[in-house]
């Protein structure tokens, strides 16, 4: 990727006495994996692109305490939590926008309890809304009457309601979606929840990631979109396990490669 990035830090922008509009949250998935790196290099360029006034925490953002959580951890959690609110109020955070399912469940729905209540959306709900404002236009591009089945994470869509965000963003880029058999509220886990993300799985005849990958492949889809760095993993994993070339890709990076400029 030649072209330079613009991500200024919370720290910068105070400095300047300025207060962004948004706090884009990146997550441990989308500062530290190789391949969730290019999901938030792909929201960076649509953020730049829309003229969006952002920052993010840099090494001040710390995680969200969802898989401490999730594991049954809920000291570790709170310790965790309360560092993050600590910065998040100290900058008077209002709003913030984030790729991850995880951190979008536990900062909006989790993070109130511990004296932090903030504005928070989903990466997919902000691409949403810059669509409907006018200040983001996209067109069908390269995947212009493309096949494209979409899998619903379980803290965005069962967890939180939201469902239509993402298949809107993809029927704007004049694809066909296309839907799985287990879609929506009777979605299907792609296996990473629960802090499953960070362990073997137990005994049993079948991964979650194959079941649900398997779902995906059956409608013959050209492309598997998802909207969670951690079912981007499982996914992709399942789709070289079937030894299967179908790419998954996040809602953002189909959002940033077919963007009017």
């Amino acid at each position: 990727m030649s072209e330079v990035l613009h991500v200024p830090t919370m720290a910068e922008m105070m400095a300047q006495g300025k207060q962004p509009e948004i706090l884009f949250w990146v997550g441990c998935s989308g500062s530290f994996d190789d391949r969730a790196k290019k999901i938030t290099k792909a929201f960076v360029k649509i953020l730049n692109n829309a003229n969006i006034d952002f920052a993010v925490l840099g090494t001040e953002e710390s995680c969200t305490g969802d898989p401490a959580k999730r594991a049954g951890n809920e000291f570790l959690f709170q310790m965790q939590a309360m560092m993050n609110i600590e910065v998040l109020n100290a900058y008077e955070v209002k709003k913030i926008v984030t790729a991850c399912p995880h951190c979008f469940n536990t900062l909006k729905n989790e993070y109130p309890s511990l004296n932090g209540t903030y504005e928070v959306m989903h990466h997919t709900e902000f691409l949403k809304s810059l669509l409907d404002a006018g200040k983001l236009t996209i067109s069908g591009g390269e995947f212009k009457g493309k096949k494209i089945t979409f899998h619903d994470p379980c803290y965005l869509g069962r967890a939180n309601n939201v469902y239509e965000a993402p298949r809107d963003l993809i029927k704007k880029l004049d694809a066909e979606l296309v839907e799985m058999k287990r879609s929506r509220a009777n979605g299907f886990c792609c296996g990473a929840g629960g802090a499953q993300m960070f362990k073997e799985p137990e005994k049993g005849t079948k991964d979650i990631n194959i079941e649900r990958t398997e779902d995906a492949l059956e409608t013959q889809a050209e492309i598997i979109a998802a909207g969670c760095p951690f079912c981007n993993t499982m996914l992709t994993d399942g789709v070289k396990i079937k030894e299967n070339t179908t790419p998954v890709l996040d809602i953002a990076e189909l959002i940033a490669n077919a963007q009017d400029l």
